[in-house]
């Protein structure tokens, strides 16, 4: 009889994932969520049976109940399980249960892990290497964000937010960058520093760690690790890094060196600065798997993207939206220098904070970092289960921005009042930019329809 697993917060995208590849290992899986949604339906779809709700009922005959970080504890199907004594689960420990056995390739940081997660795991498709793939977004090569695969290699993208990547030992550790990030759980930085100095530890003694050298602190904590490692990054003195960068629109090439030797020369479908350093990170790997650089050059370039990373969903009529994720001042900045090599004529960029944690401990930040936004639009803070904090408000967030930038042409709206607002305003040559980690990308789905209605469009264009 199969293991019977059921995983609470089943319609998350990294639980989803853990769900795809349970099922597709022969294991019985049911799931629940608080709300329906396309990868709920897509999951049932598939014959996983997935509940709208939380009930006790549903954990009956589990062997095993995985829950993600954001379930709480008072959760019904949590406390069945406990008093049923039915093993609880988080999220990482199952994916390194399914890791087993494997050649572990992990990717964190702070920011660009699901990028470079889904560019490896697609080299390695493309290698022949066959690898299983558990990636936090969709890869739109393969329109998934999890699939086995026969051969030794599992490529994973490891959350750091809640210090459970801690339960992952690679064999191979790409880290992009440490920030200031997720600091409700951690505390303080030096705390958040202290869970990735054990992770780099955790690496294989017999593997290699790929780390973004352009990051001082993270460079710092790896040349006081013992184990073999490889630095990439834009800065030249850096032993993996990119000359000769040109940025066309969202596509962008440069040449590859490692020291003053080169490697060879790069073209992505990605723009952003951001996005090479990324790809450097790939490209590292790569060679350190012994994978024929051709077959590197041809994986990136044709590499098509992440869902909701620089994502265009419409382009008509010289008129561009682009949905993205970026949710920290960081990201923000660099998707919008990214969205800047378009040479819209207007930038209309729409923002709905994610957590009251993080917006409060960033709001400075956040103050900050809009400066290449010619028309702004603030909306309010999406929870994630956070109880709301006296003061932190999306109207704060704009207000912050008004002190930084007093003439900035920006907006503080209700999410339902958006799509309105910007169908009367928007018009050729701008681009218009939707960010967050929360549901703003229905706000865009919105803006899609109503575009096409706008320009009369039609719905197979």
């Amino acid at each position: 009889m199969s293991t019977h697993y059921h995983l609470i917060g089943i319609g998350g995208i990294g639980m989803s994932g853990i769900a795809r590849l349970l099922f597709c290992g022969r294991c019985n899986v049911t799931g629940s969520d608080a709300k329906q949604s396309k990868i709920t339906e897509e999951l049932n779809a598939l014959g996983i049976k997935v509940y709208i709700g939380h009930e006790a009922s549903y954990v009956r005959g589990a062997d095993y109940v995985v829950y993600s970080s954001a379930i709480k504890a008072d959760n019904p199907e949590i406390e069945e399980a406990r008093k049923r004594r039915i093993p609880l689960l988080k999220r990482a420990e199952a994916l390194a249960q399914l890791m087993a056995d494997k050649r572990v390739v992990t990717v964190t940081g702070s920011h660009g892990k699901t990028t470079t997660t889904s560019m490896i795991a697609y080299l390695m498709l493309e290698a022949g290497l066959f690898p299983t793939i558990a990636v936090g977004g969709i890869l739109k090569n393969i329109d998934t964000n999890a699939c086995p695969g026969k051969g030794d290699f599992f490529v994973a993208e490891a959350d750091e937010s809640d210090g459970s990547f801690l339960f992952y030992r690679p064999r191979y550790s790409i880290i992009t960058n440490i920030d200031y990030e997720h600091l409700d759980f951690y505390g303080n930085f030096e705390n958040e520093l202290a869970a990735f100095r054990e992770f780099i530890e955790r690496t294989e003694e017999e593997g290699c760690l790929i780390c973004g050298g352009d990051d001082k602190h993270l460079k710092k904590l790896v040349e006081n690790s013992r184990r073999q490692h490889i630095f990439f990054g834009l800065n030249e003195k850096t032993g993996i890094h990119a000359r000769n960068i040109s940025i066309t629109g969202l596509s962008s090439e440069f040449d590859c060196f490692l020291n003053d030797t080169l490697i060879g020369h790069f073209r992505l479908s990605l723009g952003g600065a951001h996005n090479i350093s990324n790809a450097l990170s790939v490209i590292a790997l790569g060679m350190e798997l012994k994978i024929d650089i051709g077959t590197i050059q041809k994986a990136l370039f044709n590499y098509q993207g992440s869902g909701r990373r620089l994502e265009v969903k419409f382009y008509e009529d010289n008129m561009r939206l682009i949905d993205d994720y970026a949710h920290h001042p960081t990201e923000i900045k660099a998707t919008l220098e990214a969205v800047a090599h378009l040479n819209a004529k207007r930038k209309i960029v729409i923002f709905q904070p994610h957590r009251y944690s993080r917006t409060k401990l960033l709001l400075e930040l956040f103050g900050r970092c809009f400066a290449a936004a010619d028309y702004l639009i603030i909306t309010d803070i999406y929870a994630a289960s956070e109880t709301p904090i006296e003061g932190i408000s999306g109207k704060k967030v704009y207000e912050t921005i008004k002190e930084f930038e007093p003439a900035k042409e920006a907006y503080f709206l209700k999410k339902e009042e958006i799509a309105r607002h910007v169908l009367k305003i928007a018009r050729a040559g701008d681009v218009i930019v939707t960010l967050g980690a929360g549901d703003i990308s229905k706000v865009s789905d919105e803006l899609v329809q109503g575009l096409r209605a706008k320009l009369q469009v039609p719905r197979t264009a």
